[in-house]
This record gives C-alpha cells, structure tokens and sequence, in this order.
C-alpha cells in the first residue's frame, strides 16, 4: 500500500467559453484564478486555474475552454461530481448567493451526516459545497466573507458501473473505506491533506459518459515532490498500470494512468507551486506561456478570448 498520496491536488475539467467559465468562479464561487496560461498539447486554447490565495494542492479548479465545444453527456466511467467544503452553518447563505445568480439544478441534500448544496455550472457541469469544519483560509478577494468561503476540495464522485477494482486501486494507493450509503462507499486517506475524500457512486445501469464541455477530464492526486512521485510510479508499474513518463506542467510535476472504471488518474507534485513564474499578490493576471509556446505569444495574445482579472 502507498503511503505518498495526501489527498487531491488538482481537478481539471471542460468548458465551452473562457469567459463564462472564469466568471462562475470567480464572480459566483468567489473563488481566485491563480492561474492563465495554455493548454500544452493545444495552445489556441487556455488553461485556467483557480484556488485559493497561494493555489494549494486541494483547493485548485481548473479548466480547458475549449470554443463553442458540445456539452458532455453524462454517466459511468467518470467523475460526475466535485464537492467543495463550506463552513458547516452556512448552506443557507450559500443557498441565497447562488439563487441570486440563478444557478441552475440548485437542490440539498444529505450524505455521510453532512448537509450538501447541488448546482450546475454553465455548462452542465455538477458541483455540491458541502457543509464540514475545515480550518483552511479561504480566498476572499472575490466579494465572498471569509465566514462563508469555500475552503477548497471536499470530494470527487466516481460514477461506475463496477466499483471493485477502483476501491483496490484507491486502498493500494493509501485510502481506507470510512462509511458506505445506498450505492455510495466514501473513501478517505488517513492524515491526508483536507480534501481527502473519494466517493463511488455504483451505478450499473448507467451509460457510458461521453466526455465534453462539463465533463471532468481528470483528477490529480498530491504527493510532496519528485522523489515521492518515482515511487508511486515506479509501484503502479510494478501492479501492471500503464504510467506515463514525469511531464513538466511547469507549476507541478505529472504522471498519468487510467483506472479501470475508465476515470483517468493524476498524480502531481506539490513543488514548484503557482508563485514559479508570478508574485502572489499578482497570480493568475497575466497570460504565462510554456516556454515552448512562448515565440507564439502575439498570436496567441490576439486569438484568444479576453477575460476579466
């Protein structure tokens, strides 16, 4: 069993436009783009981050809008949901901000004792704030109070038709079964970092999804630095897994693997962290280019959609 994982690190989705996308997230979820640079394989297209003040592994969204993109179709075989953690107390007033903006499938629930809000995204996208005493500072820079301000990651929901071999895989990679519901077993890493929580939601009649705009393309799991994330590689490879080489995301290190629900599968270093190439007090402001992509940056500078800092 690993013992290098602490939790998420990073969730990266699909969008259909950069601006709308940039103003849910900032403007309703009052959360902070710490981030605009490119998609490495695509550089006509923006990868967009955001987090809290500094970017930490565990509280960081992000986003590849792509223009005009179709719109996901949901089901197994995919993360269909990403929790964030609120301060238990204020679902309520979370309840009003999110009616004020008219966010769509706005509904409450209750999982594992804790009170959950549910909305939609712009595009289709399935989120839920979930009331839990978590002692992260959140960004409040965006018009949101530090009383209610999301704190960062509480969960992901992985929907799949067999939840078997993925509850094996998230054992060998340090987690513990800590409660099961219905069709949903929560899964959690022991001394982990705050957003420690896995949930299978065993759906087996469910289609098979069909990734797009609103669609989770993947979720990256945190471990320290370099040296801890060679051992994690070098035992999934050792376990049969088809691992990527180490790719230099410039702001953390990556290795890739898909699960066998069909859910792809991160593991990022939490070094060198987004203040690499910006001071904090300036994050996510200026359009930052991969070094190999920087000779196209007037281009670039004039294609791509302008967003609000």
């Amino acid at each position: 069993m690993l013992t290098q994982i602490k939790g998420l690190h990073h969730v990266t989705s699909l969008a259909s436009d950069a601006r709308a996308n940039n103003a849910f997230f900032t403007n309703v979820l009052g959360l902070r783009r710490v981030k605009k640079t490119v998609n490495f394989d695509a550089p006509d297209v923006y990868h967009l981050y955001y987090g809290d003040e500094a970017g930490t592994p565990g509280t960081v969204m992000t986003y590849f809008p792509f223009p005009n993109a179709g719109r996901g179709i949901a089901g197994a075989g995919e993360v269909g949901r990403t929790s964030f953690s609120i301060p238990t107390g204020t679902a309520q007033a979370w309840i009003d901000r999110l009616s004020t903006f008219e966010t769509p499938e706005l509904a409450q629930d209750v999982r594992f004792g804790q009170n959950r809000i549910l909305f939609n995204g712009p595009d289709g996208d399935r989120f839920a704030l979930v009331e839990s005493d978590d002692d992260r500072a959140p960004w409040t820079g965006n018009g949101v109070s530090a009383e209610m301000g999301i704190r960062g990651f509480h969960s992901t929901d992985m929907q799949l038709v067999d939840d078997a071999q993925s509850a094996e895989l998230l054992k060998f990679m340090g987690y513990e079964k800590l409660d099961a519901e219905e069709n949903v077993t929560r899964f959690i890493v022991p001394g982990g970092n705050e957003a420690n929580a896995i949930d299978i939601e065993l759906t087996p009649s469910a289609r098979r999804a069909a990734q797009g705009a609103g669609s989770v393309h993947h979720i990256a799991f945190a471990v320290e630095n370099r040296a801890r994330q060679l051992e994690v590689r070098e035992a999934l490879l050792d376990t049969g897994y088809q691992v990527t080489p180490v790719i230099d995301r410039d702001y953390f290190y990556a290795i890739y693997f898909r699960t066998p629900g069909g859910v792809l599968f991160e593991v990022a270093t939490n070094e060198p962290g987004f203040d690499r190439d910006e001071d904090t007090a300036h994050l996510g402001e200026a359009l930052k280019l991969p070094s190999q992509h920087e000779h196209l940056r007037a281009r670039l500078e004039s294609y791509l959609q302008p967003i609000e800092n």
